[in-house]
């Protein structure tokens, strides 16, 4: 049993942040059925680095995030499919959109007429900046929101900012906290609210160290590069054949770490003696450590440091920690054969989480288009000539 089983989710949502968001839930045992737009449905289906599976609508934008759910058609603009999609609520526990505030309403199927329907039903909205305040109405892509938020500004160094992160970091931070706010929602009694996710302020809400730097003490946050402002020497030093992060963010790793380079005499110099001074000639103190790191391979120092107690690791490609055996062979990647509208095998990340020593996995691959209208729409008293009339009208 896990810990959502028997919870029905009705996902909404488009591209990335809401998927994301019943991503998590699917793995924690819901049953997350996507009701998606007749045609053409989740616009993640187009999207990804194969076009070939973005044709066949079946991206690999999509197949990143949607393994484990079900698959509905239908269309809320005719009567008929938001009668139907009235029908499907009534059976649910959950549902999640990520329109732009006051779709919902619009079509007649927002919170509080769905609310009609299942007084306990746990609805979450997520948007790019909220459900109100001035900039509501603004449509927010994950660039938008990093640019926004003060992201973009504190990534990079000094030559680069303001630089966007490297993946969608918006999007998931974004899904990640609603499929949160969802799972202590379901656990609330009496059951039944209104989840308001805002992207923005969920980006600004993991910021916390760099917003209070400057609520709290005033200090502007900067784009530091590969430099850890708190501690020296802690960032990015060139070692052979690459990058190593180096953390002696303590005064005993410091005094390991200058050992183990055979550098103990830096210590006596008092540019270096204190943590403060250290961060004071940080560049300079980084010239003398990587004098003698580009003598050997970054992975090399890597284990020697951690093994005496120096936190520090290799810089990877994401082909490289994909094949080390911490995530190798920990269960995080799932493999899925020959999945129907693909044609071949597919393997994709789960969630990064271990249930009494079991990492979550889901059962199904994606799901093709409307793949499970009969099976769901049939739980609901349906008949084959009724989806039939329901299809040829443009509802499903």
């Amino acid at each position: 049993m896990k810990p959502l089983t028997d919870i029905r989710v009705l996902d909404l949502t488009n591209v990335l942040a809401g998927p994301f968001a019943c991503h998590q839930l699917a793995h924690m045992g819901a049953e997350v059925i996507k009701v998606e737009a007749v045609g053409r449905g989740d616009l993640a289906r187009q999207l990804g680095a194969d076009p070939e599976l973005s044709q066949n609508n079946m991206g690999v934008s999509f197949l990143a995030q949607n393994a484990g759910k079900k698959s509905v058609t239908v269309n809320l603009k005719k009567p008929d499919g938001k009668a139907l999609f009235e029908k499907l609520v009534a059976t649910a526990d959950v549902v999640v959109e990520n329109f732009r505030p006051g779709v919902m309403d619009r079509l007649g199927v927002g919170y509080e007429r769905l609310k009609e329907i299942k007084p306990d039903l746990v609805y979450c909205a997520i948007s790019g900046f909220g459900q109100d305040g001035p900039w509501k109405h603004r449509p927010a892509y994950d660039q938008i929101i990093q640019g926004t938020s003060g992201v973009m500004s504190v990534t990079g160094d000094v030559d680069s900012a303001p630089l966007r992160v490297g993946y969608p970091i918006a999007d998931t931070v974004g899904g990640i906290t609603a499929a949160f706010a969802i799972a202590a929602a379901l656990n609330a009694r009496p059951r039944g609210t209104f989840i308001d996710v805002s992207m923005l302020e969920s980006v600004l809400a993991t910021m916390g160290w760099a917003v209070s730097n400057y609520l709290i003490a005033g200090v502007t946050p900067q784009a530091n590069g590969n430099e850890n402002p708190t501690s020296a020497p802690s960032g990015a030093f060139e070692a052979g054949g690459g990058l190593i992060n180096i953390a002696a963010n303590k005064d005993e790793q410091w005094v390991l770490l200058t050992d183990h380079l055979g550098l103990a005499v830096l210590r006596d110099r008092p540019e270096y003696a204190t943590r403060e001074s250290r961060k004071a000639n940080r560049l300079a103190l980084k010239a003398e450590l990587e004098a003698v790191l580009k003598t050997r391979p970054a992975r090399d120092w890597a284990k020697e440091l951690n093994r005496i107690g120096v936190p520090a690791g290799a810089v990877l490609t994401v082909p490289e920690v994909l094949d080390m055996p911490q995530i190798a062979d920990r269960g995080f990647l799932h493999r899925f054969p020959d999945v129907p509208g693909v044609g071949r095998d597919i393997e994709v990340v789960t969630t990064g989480v271990k249930l009494d020593g079991a990492p979550l996995t889901v059962d199904k691959p994606p799901p093709e288009l409307g793949q499970d209208n009969s099976d769901i729409y049939g739980s609901l008293g349906l008949s084959d000539h009724d989806l039939e009339t329901l299809k040829q009208g443009g509802a499903i």
